[in-house]
């Protein structure tokens, strides 16, 4: 084959594969049509979100992807990508049975992060800088699956989920990731498998790591600033026109709704007193008798923040549910464009 064919069939090869790792990129949360999706559904919806999911993971598909770029040998690629599912399953499972949040812009800076050091180490940037071998990678790979098992878990918590079937709605959302991650593989490897052995896969090795090592660092740099956004939101809020505290009868659900005019905003800040409620912000418009409504954020959470802008008249608000034995207090604050119904 000659270099230009090759450079053409190289180009278009990376092509698919870029395109593949970055398809929905700005779609790695959970969608509200998700969300309704799960609470209309089982666990084979969760399989369902755990593929799209992963197949829409752009930071943890390029990880993946580091991972077998510079492996040849189907032994050390299984043993690798082994390594790095046990590492994600464990805190994903764990970290979703036990309820265990971390802040998720830190969590996803520390994956862009990730990025960065399975390029470093691919280069063999250790023993260039530093004339030392780079630590144990099989060790590394394994932790690094930890913390991007958090990620994963963080995405799920937000999700409505069943506490009668829970860790079965976990492994389902689970396994569904594993086979994403499996199909993200197959077309990585075919891909990689029809350039490895040309000679200009040096180039492409050398160009792949620097491209992985600058996502991580814009990645990582959109983690923060997203965080200063969030914190300057949170700190705005901190002057609130009306404070409510709303009482939930055990296994109940309750309603609080605000007359809000087309175009009018609110920032609001809520927070349940003794454990997380499925909740559903959504408005409906003024004179409505079809039963319409539009929900703009779905989520079972202990609290939450942010904005809200209206698309039309009508009422607008929040629906909690709780699902435990106990009554729960939610106290919630607003400032704004609203009128008070209660």
């Amino acid at each position: 084959m000659s270099i230009s064919r090759y450079n053409q069939r190289l180009a278009n090869l990376l092509v698919i594969l870029f395109t593949f790792i970055s398809v929905n990129a700005f779609a790695h949360g959970m969608s509200d049509q998700e969300k309704q999706m799960i609470l209309d559904g089982g666990n084979l919806e969760f399989i369902s979100l755990g593929v799209t999911h992963m197949l829409s993971g752009y930071d943890h598909l390029a990880f993946v992807f580091g991972i077998v770029l510079c492996l040849s040998k189907v032994r050390e690629i299984i043993q690798y990508i082994s390594v790095f599912t046990l590492g994600h399953s464990i805190t994903l499972v764990l970290a979703t049975l036990y309820s265990v949040q971390v802040n998720y812009f830190f969590i996803d800076a520390i994956i862009a992060l990730s990025l960065c050091y399975i390029a470093f180490h691919n280069v063999d940037g250790f023993k260039r800088l530093f004339n030392r071998n780079s630590p144990n990678m099989l060790v590394m790979i394994f932790a690094l699956g930890l913390i991007h098992g958090l990620g994963l878990s963080t995405r799920l918590q937000q999700l409505p989920l069943d506490p009668n079937a829970l860790l079965l709605n976990i492994m389902s959302f689970n396994l569904g990731i594993e086979l994403g991650q499996v199909l993200a593989l197959v077309v990585m490897l075919l891909i990689l498998n029809q350039i490895r052995n040309h000679q200009q896969f040096s180039k492409v090795n050398l160009a792949s790591n620097a491209a992985l090592a600058v996502l991580g660092v814009w990645l990582c740099l959109g983690q923060i600033n997203d965080y200063q956004q969030d914190r300057k939101l949170y700190a705005e809020q901190h002057q609130w026109q009306d404070e409510i505290s709303i009482a939930i009868l055990p296994n109940s659900g309750i309603e609080y709704k605000l007359q809000m005019s087309q175009g009018a905003s609110i920032a609001y800040s809520w927070q349940a007193d003794n454990g997380k409620v499925y909740y559903d912000l959504h408005g409906e418009p003024t004179g409505d008798t079809s039963g319409y409504f539009k929900s703009f954020k779905i989520a079972t959470e202990n609290q939450s923040h942010g904005s809200l802008t209206t698309d039309f008249d009508g009422t607008h608000g929040w629906y909690w549910k709780n699902p435990h034995p106990f009554p729960i207090k939610i106290a919630l604050k607003v400032r704004g464009d609203y009128q008070r119904i209660d």
